[in-house]
């Protein structure tokens, strides 16, 4: 089974493996002064408390994806008169 506790000294010198191993497996308890801590995704956390991604996060990793969009330049007409 794979170590999913730490205690502060080996997280700090493994941080990168302890990282990794929340990505890829489950969250990881560090424990310093008889104190649990809990590593989790921001996914994760956001899931936990009902944080909703803003717009533009939205776009960026939920959204469609538009990499074949193709953007049509502008035709430069003359614009209508209205009365006022």
């Amino acid at each position: 089974m794979k170590q999913t506790e730490w205690n502060i000294a080996d997280a700090k010198s493994r941080l990168s493996e302890v990282l990794n191993r929340v990505d890829e497996q489950a969250p990881q308890i560090i424990r310093r002064r008889g104190k649990d801590y809990v590593l989790i995704t921001g996914e994760q956390y956001r899931q936990l408390t009902g944080e909703s991604p803003d717009f533009l996060d939205y776009l960026m990793n939920h959204g469609p994806k538009m990499d074949d969009l193709e953007v049509m330049p502008r035709v430069a007409t003359p614009m209508r008169e209205i009365d006022l």
